[in-house]
């Protein structure tokens, strides 16, 4: 079965010093980036999803920001397996080519990393299921942070684990090791 590899806004503000740092950013991207060295040595597709922030009031991911770049360890080579789809909403296919770049490529299953855990990845990891792509989701190759409701604080790493057993209903979610092996 024909897999490409999804890498969702794997951007400068979610990094030290950007306007929405994420819980151990650096950590997600080293994984991310043995995946992505897996897909590369097996000439299979990369899609680098890249959010630009288009609402009014927006404080990050704003266009023509640094914030809004790729990070720079992370940027795709020329090549007709790695491709840059921009998108201004959580889940990546909603008003982006996503869905028919993948067609074309006649992939049947995505394999997804990225970041937020709790929004872009678990929006783009739903629709992948709703679209049949039998998504695997790389746990350790996602990151997110600390979320406030109701005067509490949730800590990151109880974020990150809440959304990926959410998503273990959509999606076969594993380590980086378990997928590698």
């Amino acid at each position: 079965m024909k897999q490409a590899l999804i890498i969702i806004d794997v951007q400068n503000d979610y990094f030290e010093q950007g306007k929405m740092e994420l819980y151990k950013p650096q950590q997600t991207l080293e994984k991310i980036l043995k995946l992505r060295q897996h897909f590369r040595l097996n000439q299979l597709p990369v899609f680098y999803i890249q959010h630009f922030n288009t609402k009014k009031g927006a404080t990050f991911f704003l266009p023509e920001s640094h914030g809004v770049a790729l990070h720079p360890q992370l940027l795709p080579i020329a090549s007709h397996t790695e491709f840059i789809i921009p998108k201004s909403h959580p889940n990546s296919f909603w008003q982006t080519n996503l869905h028919q770049q993948i067609k074309q490529q006649s992939i049947k299953q995505l394999v997804i990393c990225g970041m937020m855990t709790h929004m872009c990845v678990d929006s783009t990891t739903r629709c992948a299921a709703e679209l049949g792509y039998q998504p695997i989701l790389i746990a350790d190759a996602c990151a997110t942070r600390s979320l406030e409701f109701n005067g509490t604080i949730t800590q990151a790493p109880d974020v990150q684990n809440s959304f990926l057993t959410a998503l273990t209903s959509f999606a076969k979610v594993q380590s980086l090791q378990q997928f590698t092996h």
